[in-house]
C-alpha cells in the first residue's frame, strides 16, 4: 500500500507539471471579441479598451474577423497609425478572417485601409512581450489517506488552431465613401451610383459624415424624397457623423434638408432586406410605407466570437490520457 501511495504522489506531480506547461501555451485573441473588426460605435477607444486588460506574447495569434470586401487589416508604423496614413503599410490582408501570429516583441500597430475607417476608430495598438505570463495554476491533488479510488480518464478539450469567422456579420457603410455626406459635384445621381451593387440588410449601419451646421440627414417618405419636400421628415439628425442602424426591411429614403441640397443631389434611396437571419438583434420587418429610424449611435452587436484567450490543450491530450490509464492499471 505504501508503495502504491508513493507512486500516486509521483504521478500527481507529473500531471501537475504537464498542466503547468499547458497554461503557458500560446493564446488566440479574437480582436474586439463580439465587436469583431469593424468601424466601432465607440470610436478608437473601443479597441484600446479591449486590449488594455490583455497580455500579448510572441507566438500569440490575433484573429481579425471581417467580411472580405468590407474591411482590411494592415500593420503600419506608429507615425502612420497616429495620422491614419494608409499609403505605405508594412503588410496588409484583405481577406477575412485574417490570422496574424505575433513574431516579435515591442509595439505593433494595425488599422483598416478603407476610406475613413481608421479615422472613425478602426485601429489597434498593442505591446508584445517576449513570453506569456503564467496563468493561475491548479492546486496539486492531496494523496488519499484511504483506499485509492480509480480516477476516470480526464476529459480534454482541444481548442481550435484558428477561430472561425462569424457566419454573418453586420456591415458598416460610409455613405459616399470619400465624398462623405455633402452636395455632390459629380451630379444628382452620385449617391445612387454609390449604393448600386451593395446589399443592405437589417442590422447594418449607415454612417453619414458631415460637419455640424453645414448639413443634416433626414429620413423621409418616398413622395417627399421624389419632390425634395423637407417640411415633414420622419426623423432628422443634425450632428455629424450621424450613425443610422437599419432596423427594418423595405425602401429607405434619406436627404439633406438644407436649402437646395436635395435638389442638387444630396439624397439617397436604398432597399433593405430582412433575410439575413443571423444579423445581430434583428427587428421585425415592417411595411415599406412606414419605415422607422433608430436613434443615432445605436450599438451594433456582433455574433458571439470564440474565447479570446483559451490556451490550446492539444499537446497535453496524449500524455494526460496515457498517464491516467497507467495510474489506473498500477492501482489495480
Amino acid at each position: 500500500m505504501a508503495r502504491k501511495l508513493s507512486t500516486l504522489v509521483v504521478f500527481g506531480a507529473i500531471l501537475f507539471a504537464l498542466l503547468q506547461h499547458v497554461s503557458m501555451a500560446q493564446q488566440t485573441h479574437v480582436v474586439g471579441d463580439t465587436l469583431a473588426w469593424t468601424v466601432p460605435n465607440g470610436g478608437a477607444a473601443s479597441y484600446s479598451t479591449w486590449a488594455a486588460g490583455k497580455t500579448f506574447a510572441v507566438g500569440d495569434i490575433l484573429v481579425f474577423n471581417f467580411r472580405t470586401g468590407s474591411h482590411s487589416v494592415a500593420e503600419v508604423s506608429k507615425g502612420a497609425f497616429d495620422s491614419c496614413n494608409t499609403s505605405s503599410p508594412i503588410s496588409i490582408s484583405t481577406n477575412g478572417p485574417t490570422n496574424i501570429t505575433l513574431s516579435s516583441v515591442g509595439s505593433h500597430y494595425y488599422l483598416c485601409t478603407f476610406p475613413s475607417h481608421c479615422t472613425l476608430g478602426q485601429k489597434l495598438a498593442i505591446n508584445v512581450s517576449g513570453s506569456a505570463s503564467p496563468a493561475p495554476q491548479p492546486a496539486p491533488a492531496t494523496p488519499p489517506t484511504t483506499t485509492p479510488v480509480r480516477a476516470p480518464a480526464p476529459s480534454v478539450s482541444i481548442a481550435p488552431a484558428t477561430a472561425p469567422a462569424p457566419a454573418s456579420v453586420s456591415q458598416t457603410y460610409i455613405v459616399g465613401d470619400n465624398l462623405g455626406w455633402s452636395v455632390p459635384t459629380s451630379g444628382p445621381n452620385s449617391y445612387q451610383r454609390w449604393a448600386n451593387g451593395k446589399s443592405f440588410k437589417v442590422g447594418d449601419t449607415l454612417v453619414f459624415n458631415f460637419v455640424n451646421g453645414t448639413h443634416n440627414v433626414a429620413m423621409v417618405s418616398k413622395a417627399s424624397y421624389d419632390s425634395c419636400n423637407t417640411t415633414s421628415p420622419i426623423n432628422t439628425i443634425s450632428n455629424g457623423p450621424a450613425r443610422i442602424r437599419l432596423t427594418n426591411s423595405g425602401e429607405h429614403y434619406y436627404m439633406c434638408t438644407f436649402p437646395r441640397h436635395c435638389s442638387l443631389g444630396q439624397k439617397l434611396a436604398i432597399n433593405v432586406t430582412g433575410t439575413d437571419v443571423t444579423a445581430p438583434t434583428p427587428s421585425t420587418a415592417s411595411t415599406p410605407s412606414s419605415p422607422t429610424v433608430p436613434s443615432s449611435d445605436s450599438p451594433v452587436n456582433s455574433p458571439t466570437a470564440p474565447s479570446a484567450s483559451a490556451p490550446s490543450l492539444a499537446l497535453a491530450a496524449l500524455p494526460l490520457t496515457f498517464l491516467s490509464f497507467a495510474l489506473v492499471r498500477l492501482l489495480n
